[in-house]
């Protein structure tokens, strides 16, 4: 046994040297590699344990540059190159699906279709490179570099949400938290937080192969397991039940529309009214148990024609709306008239006589979907958004609740604006609910709406607030507070759905959550610096 065990080790720190010794273009294949495994760990597939693959690979190519000697060129850039080849792969096999939103107008934007499947996970590449190279620089043998690793992905995760308008999908936290048990840290150290830990989580098994800090990855390893699904169990353990929530008379009765409308037929004129109609079907649909749903919510743009110019729809609405409903419907919002009209993408309350009472704008766009960025510029190059008004979307100023008669405020989150835990945080406290519309048929059947309903999972998390989300083709439902989903519809059904949505009015969300998930990675920062000594590889 002991001879097996001998060359089974022996083996192992063959193949470990291997990796070390990588250079130049052999070692970007492996850390490309490395980084496509890692998207398994997202959803759909929700396989994280191959991430205790990717990044222990990931830190034995970093070993390999790590005495190179004093010269920048020798140091810093090999480990940016490293990062960049292992964020290439890990976003390029995670985001493939963005390529699909450039078919639904194949004649148009096809040509387009590598800027969402090649340029965009090369930009995103270079965080992981900065991270690489900012690790680097403070390498230390063994444990110091783990830390250190942490440290530097938790900076660049958080830097994703907001530079260049952010784009914080596929963050290694995701990989972490598959299912609510494992989501319940969130509100206390944040997505930041969470990064940090995640990173670290993922690296330590790489301290298994070495000698001096063998049991201390372990027990480490073990401990943040342990910690993360004890601590997420104990929170769950704590949640009053459906029935102590209905009696308490904290339950607004909800029907989500979805429609499952072909992206390619949305904005067809010739289509248009039987778009209108397939809603007003759904919406009218008797529930099981007679009683009519207090809030109906159709998803982002459901209404095909700007709504407030459409009194003939809203009279129709009116007509299907019994009294004391409120419908919550996407809608095209035009302000002015003629050439100087400016047109935002927003969410719309109707009530049961037909008037629009509320609304509220979408405010982080999506750039090339809803504008196009540099637009003077850009457009002598033949780039044009995907949005099909002239000019595209403008965005509203500022994040705007929804207050209807008899319900708790609402916040809107439109499309992608759920995966920013940073914007519209301040508003949480003040809100029952949040509501999330969305149009992921422009995607199809690919792991992109999965991966988008994973991520408002998150939001509801963080927030402590439930959520309503309703999407075009899927995926809707009703997420708890706690990431739990009450009910839902899956991708590609066309449906309503009625569900019993329970308010969590004593869960409060944290306001220094995201401070100390930036406290926690300083922390990590300080811990590597304090192991940093001259680095020695990883079989010493």
């Amino acid at each position: 046994m002991r001879f097996e065990e001998g060359a089974a080790r022996a083996m192992l720190e063959d193949w470990v040297g291997r990796i070390v010794l990588l250079s130049g273009w052999r070692r970007n294949v492996v850390a490309l590699l490395a980084g496509a495994l890692g998207s398994f760990a997202q959803a759909p597939y929700d396989f994280p344990f191959v991430c205790f693959i990717s990044f222990p690979i990931l830190i034995l190519l970093l070993d390999g540059v790590a005495d190179g000697g004093g010269a920048f060129r020798a140091r810093i850039l090999p480990a940016f190159s490293t990062g960049f080849w292992f964020g290439f792969g890990w976003f390029a096999a995670t985001l493939w699906w963005v390529g699909a939103a450039f078919f639904v107008e194949a004649d148009l934007h096809a040509w387009m279709v590598p800027i969402g499947v090649v340029v965009l996970p090369a930009i995103l590449a270079c965080f992981y490179g900065l991270a690489t190279a900012l690790a680097r620089a403070v390498w230390a043998d063994d444990l110091g570099r783990v830390f250190a690793l942490a440290a530097a992905f938790g900076l660049m995760e958080w830097l994703r949400t907001f530079l260049f308008t952010g784009f914080p999908w596929a963050p290694v936290a995701a990989a972490v938290m598959p299912v609510p048990l494992l989501m319940q840290p969130l509100p206390y150290v944040g997505m930041v937080g969470m990064n940090v830990l995640a990173t670290l989580l993922f690296s330590l098994p790489v301290l298994l192969v070495g000698e001096h800090w063998r049991r201390t990855g372990l027990a480490l390893l073990v401990l943040l397991i342990v910690a993360q699904a004890g601590f997420g169990a104990w929170r769950i353990a704590t949640i009053p039940d459906a029935d102590e929530a209905a009696s308490n008379g904290d339950v607004i009765p909800v029907r989500i529309v979805q429609p499952s409308i072909d992206q390619t037929e949305k904005w067809d004129d010739e289509t248009r009214t039987a778009i209108f109609d397939r809603h007003i079907e759904l919406t009218e649909k008797p529930t099981e148990d007679g009683e009519p749903p207090q809030l109906i919510v159709w998803p982002e743009t459901a209404t095909p024609w700007v709504l407030t110019r459409q009194p003939l729809a809203l009279l129709a609405i009116a007509r299907v709306l019994q009294p004391g409903q409120t419908l919550l419907t996407g809608s095209v919002r035009a302000y002015g008239e003629g050439a100087a009209a400016r047109y935002t993408n927003a969410v719309l309350a109707v009530d049961d006589t037909g008037t629009i009472i509320d609304g509220a704008d979408k405010v982080h766009l999506v750039p090339l979907g809803e504008y196009l960025p540099l637009a003077d510029l850009l457009a002598r190059f033949g780039l044009k958004e995907l949005a099909v008004l002239p000019g595209g979307f403008e965005a509203g100023s500022r994040h705007e609740l929804i207050e209807l008669p008899g319900l708790p405020a609402i916040l809107p989150l439109i499309c992608y604006e759920t995966i920013f835990p940073q914007e519209a945080a301040e508003l949480e406290r003040q809100v029952g609910l949040i509501l999330n519309v969305t149009n992921d048929a422009w995607f199809g059947d690919t792991p992109g709406p999965a991966q988008h309903f994973r991520l408002a999972q998150y939001r509801a998390v963080l927030a402590a607030r439930p959520m309503v989300r309703a999407a075009n083709s899927g995926i809707s439902g009703v997420i708890d507070p706690y990431g739990r989903v009450t009910d839902g519809l899956v991708l590609g059904a066309s449906a309503a759905l009625d569900v019993d949505l329970a308010l969590s009015p004593d869960l409060q969300p944290m306001r220094l959550r995201n401070n100390i998930g930036l406290a926690l990675m300083v922390v990590f920062w300080i811990v590597s610096l304090l192991l940093a000594r001259p680095s020695r590889h990883a079989l010493d």
